[in-house]
């Protein structure tokens, strides 16, 4: 672990995609942390054919091969020096103050994910779509899946799932709770998020969702570079749902389902 000398590290595991460039300026635009911030972009074994940002709070680190997101995410995690990690998807855009209000409000236990939008990654703007605060958690078909579903009232409240496009939470609680995103059985980008909350609600702690800022996310009509992996690095998605489903199906009827009233 990189020793803690800055307030947060915000991780963009990256693919290929021209629009991290815009995503770290809105990360960097946006920001009120100062030099209390580092954007580590992983560049997951390609090396752009657009021109990186160069400034002083932002770090490139270079997989030597294309490894897929969930090891680009342990990479960047691995050098971060933040007391707190912020996981991005590389086609957002953010609300003022975003890095100081989930730094501010965040509990030691927490994982937190801001109110979110929908992106229109040509016009660059937020989409005129109802945001998503809330998610409920269920076993649709073959896989574990996050449904959108209405909030409540409270600015910051507890959820059962996310999109996992943005998460921050104390190192320390990934250290201790998370350890790594796992490749074996999982594959190499899916189901992160449920594998993340799952061992989060065993150690006791609380997905939440803070509602006093936002991030805005490419909406799915527009094209992705690498929705099911690579050639390299396939996303082998239908073995990575039957394997998260055998670790954790169980708990989540025994368990959770009972408890959330399900």
């Amino acid at each position: 672990m990189a020793k803690c000398i800055m307030k947060l590290s915000a991780i963009l595991p990256s693919y290929k995609d021209p629009l991290l460039i815009k995503t770290i300026e809105s990360l960097l635009t946006n920001s009120e942390l100062g030099d209390q911030l580092e954007v580590i972009a992983v560049l997951d074994g390609y090396y752009p054919e657009f021109e990186l940002i160069q400034d002083p709070r932002v770090r490139y680190v270079h997989l030597g091969k294309n490894s897929g997101m969930r090891e680009a995410i342990n990479a960047g995690v691995r050098v971060s020096r933040g007391e707190f990690i912020m996981r991005n998807d590389e086609h957002q855009m953010y609300g003022k103050g975003y890095d100081k209000i989930l730094t501010g409000t965040c509990q030691p236990d927490w994982i937190v994910t801001p109110r979110r939008y929908f992106l229109d990654p040509v016009k660059w703007e937020v989409m005129d779509i109802p945001c998503v605060d809330y998610m409920r958690l269920e076993i649709r078909g073959n896989k574990f899946t996050g449904v959108e579903a209405p909030g409540n009232d409270l600015m910051i409240q507890e959820s059962m799932a996310m999109q996992g496009s943005c998460w921050l939470m104390p190192r320390k609680l990934w250290d201790n709770v998370i350890g790594e995103l796992k490749t074996e059985g999982y594959g190499p980008l899916i189901q992160d998020s449920h594998e993340m909350v799952f061992k989060l609600w065993k150690a006791g702690g609380k997905l939440m969702v803070n509602k006093y800022t936002w991030h805005a996310h490419k909406h799915r009509d527009f094209p992705r570079t690498h929705n099911n992996g690579t050639a390299e690095v396939p996303a082998n998605c239908e073995a990575g749902y039957k394997y998260a489903l055998q670790v954790w199906q169980d708990y989540f009827l025994k368990e959770i389902q009972p408890k959330w009233k399900i």
